[in-house]
């Protein structure tokens, strides 16, 4: 069983995994506009420092033996996260929406520190 701290840093560091993966896939589009050196600056900026933030969860989860095995979409509305721990593995779900609000709020107050 996942307490309420550990489940804390979990969430943290889905949605740290899901804005890299967000920042990623828009990365190829930022080389096809005008001032593509601006937006790419930025962008690997933003990397940079969630990168920072995922690896440093990660290592608090890999300490307390939880690691995320797997996401299994379940519909357009939610997610399933499989999670393995110490003791038995569980499964967490998520509404799409809300998680998808949450990373943009995310890169959004990360973009407000470094602009």
């Amino acid at each position: 069983m996942i307490n309420g701290e550990d489940r804390s840093i979990l969430y943290e560091f889905i949605k740290l995994d899901m804005a890299i993966r967000s920042l990623q896939q828009d990365y190829t589009s930022l080389e096809k506009l005008k001032m593509s050196k601006i937006y790419i600056q930025i962008a690997e900026g933003l990397l940079k420092d969630i990168r920072n933030d995922f690896y440093n969860k990660k290592r608090a989860l890999v300490k307390k033996n939880i690691a995320v095995v797997k996401w299994v979409k379940i519909d357009e509305y939610f997610s399933d996260v499989i999670i393995k721990t110490a003791g038995e593995d569980e499964v967490l779900r998520y509404a799409n929406q809300a998680l998808k609000a949450q990373v943009e709020e995310l890169i959004h107050s990360r973009l407000n520190k470094c602009v």
